[in-house]
């Protein structure tokens, strides 16, 4: 598979880092012997620039909110190249999320309890935006707690493509926003056919952000630990 391949696509929590934690220096060299024979790209699920930032300045093109923003490094410097933006209906939101948390128990959290991104990606943070990092990491670590009402959560939201995102919420991005959707757009503006493409991620199962990707026709190695990424693409190097 190596020899055909051009672009190395990642996730970052749970892929590269764990859940909003900066990126080791043993993980950094990785990357960078990496980058001395592909191209990198992180296709991640917040804001370009938190992404950025929590690589250390690692310097890769980014995608971020599922497509919707992307960044480069323009002359040796980060730059946001596209940032689109729309206006959710916030009372609805409120209104519904609210309606979820009385239906499942969810009526303690931390913080705020949505997050509305100026891409016009909405976060629905289960135990809250302002939850310890620990707490998040510990509160659904396979998934199973948000596996059970995302369905519901999928009907309430139906304008919405929902995800199993982050460690402890779920991401509703606009139609036809994900990570498939969005990679697919890269290559196609670059000229890179699919099949030179892996793409590296922990959430491929139901629901899961990285899930459309696993879908697709794009290379793909899972990753279960965010500590055995060097293992996963020793095949790569």
């Amino acid at each position: 598979m190596h020899n055909d391949i051009r672009l190395v696509a990642m996730d970052l929590d749970g892929t590269l880092t764990q859940h909003k934690t900066p990126l080791s220096p043993t993980h950094r060299a990785t990357l960078t012997r990496l980058s001395e024979k592909y191209k990198l790209l992180m296709v991640g699920a917040g804001q370009v620039m938190r992404i950025f930032n929590q690589m250390e300045q690692f310097p890769i093109d980014i995608i971020g909110n599922y497509g919707m923003q992307e960044s480069a490094m323009v002359d040796g410097e980060f730059k946001i190249i596209r940032e689109d933006t729309a206006e959710p209906d916030k009372e609805y939101f409120n209104k519904t999320c609210q309606y979820l948390r009385e239906k499942y128990g969810y009526t303690e959290y931390a913080g705020g309890h949505l997050e509305f991104h100026p891409s016009g990606m909405v976060t629905f943070c289960l135990i809250g935006s302002g939850a310890k990092v620990e707490d998040k990491v510990v509160f659904d670590p396979d998934r199973s707690k948000r596996r059970a009402i995302h369905e519901d959560v999928k009907q309430v939201f139906s304008d919405y493509i929902v995800f199993v995102g982050g460690s402890s919420s779920f991401d509703m991005a606009p139609f036809p926003f994900n990570k498939a959707y969005a990679l697919a757009k890269y290559c196609d503006e670059r000229g890179i056919k699919h099949s030179e493409v892996v793409y590296i991620g922990d959430d491929y199962g139901e629901g899961g952000n990285d899930e459309s990707v696993y879908k697709a026709d794009f290379n793909y190695l899972k990753i279960d630990d965010y500590r055995d990424f060097a293992n996963v693409v020793k095949e790569l190097l």
